[in-house]
Order: structure tokens, then sequence, then C-alpha cells
């Protein structure tokens, strides 16, 4: 009997160890992509990401970081955005932009939805309704082509291919309904919703915004 309960001691101490060794690590993961975020994101993005309007995106967002993979992330810290002030940073490595993508991380206040985000279905709108409908909730803040920034108003650079080939049609449906709140991009679906669009005319806009790619 003495021997079994010391037998449950011992794993149960070792279980207690393995957790606390992987909460250690994942702290200084966090501790480490922190300093890295110091160094060369918060000049443009904010300290804890937080953004700039008209200037840099929020990158701690609760939707953003509820909707976006480490994949989306990776990529776009380590190939910039091209054509905006969004720079290359793949000279970092893999290990310390996921690093700075695991201090992204432990702002997280929503559960991660990004898989079934992203497994959504492709948009088969019309390209023709959506960009009138871009036209009218859309330009003012992003620009005529979704050039962002460089437009004068608020919003990113939506209509670039360094943004449209690294998120999904899932990715841009959410984002259209929803919105991001703290931040000037409203939800355009449902009563509440700056539009109330319906699905079809959501999928219209993404259509229109995956024709942009092209130009």
């Amino acid at each position: 009997m003495m021997r079994h309960k010391q037998f449950i001691n011992g794993v149960f101490g070792l279980a207690l160890f393995a957790v606390s060794s992987t909460g250690f690590a994942d702290s200084a993961l966090v501790k480490e992509g922190e300093q890295l975020f110091n160094m060369n994101c918060m000049a443009c993005h904010q300290a804890d990401a937080i953004g700039k309007p008209g200037f840099a995106p929020s990158l701690t967002n609760k939707e953003l970081l509820s909707i976006a993979s480490d994949k989306f992330f990776m990529s776009t810290i380590r190939d910039g955005r091209v054509g905006t002030g969004m720079p290359p940073f793949a000279h970092l490595g893999k290990k310390k932009i996921k690093a700075i993508v695991a201090f992204l991380r432990s702002h997280e206040k929503l559960p991660n939805r990004s898989k079934e985000v992203d497994a959504e279905h492709t948009s088969y709108g019309d390209p023709r309704k959506g960009k009138l409908w871009f036209t009218q909730i859309c330009e003012n803040c992003h620009g005529t082509d979704g050039e962002g920034y460089s437009a004068g108003g608020s919003g990113t650079a939506i209509g670039k291919p360094g943004f449209l080939n690294k998120v999904s049609d899932g990715f841009i449906r959410e984002t259209i309904k929803n919105g991001r709140s703290n931040t000037r991009m409203r939800g355009f679906s449902g009563p509440g919703g700056l539009a109330n669009l319906r699905d079809s005319e959501i999928d219209d806009v993404i259509a229109y915004m995956r024709s942009l790619n092209s130009k």
C-alpha cells in the first residue's frame, strides 16, 4: 500500500514538473518575443501592439487574434507587405519570429477559431456587385483599390497581394461581418452592423477584393 502511494505521488510530482516546465518555457518564449517586438515592431505598432490608426494596425486586437492563424502572422512578419510601410523581417529567422507570435498570442481573450475560419467555403460572389458595395462602405477608409494608408484613409491595404495572398475567404468574411473592437473597423452584418450586409453580399465584396489581386 505504501509503495503504491509513493508511486502515485511520484507520478503526480512528475506531472506537476512537466506542467510547470512547459509553463516556464512558454513564459520564456513570450518574454523573448516581447523583447524582439519592442526592438523591431513597437516603433510602428506601438506598445503591446495596440496599433495607431492611419499608421499601423493593432496586432493584439481580440477579434484578429481569434481568426488569424500562426501561419498568417509568421508569413506576414517574414515577408512584410510590399507597397506598404511593413518591411520584411526574414533576417530574424523562424525561431525569433515564432517568439514574436507567442508574445502576440499572450494577449488572446477569445478562443482561437483560425482553423474553423480558414475552412469556411470559398466565395463565389459577383465582383461587379462587390465593387458597388466596396465603393460605398470600404473605399473611404481603405482607398479606391484597397491601397490602405497611402490613400490617406485609416484602413489597411486590403487590396494588395501581401494581404490577399495570405488570408482565406473566411478570414475576410469574418472581418467584414464582425469588425474589430476598439478600432475603426466596424462590423457590417446584423442589425447592429453599419450596412447589415447579407452573406451573399459579403461574398460579392470578397470576390471584388480578390479581383484587385490581378491588377
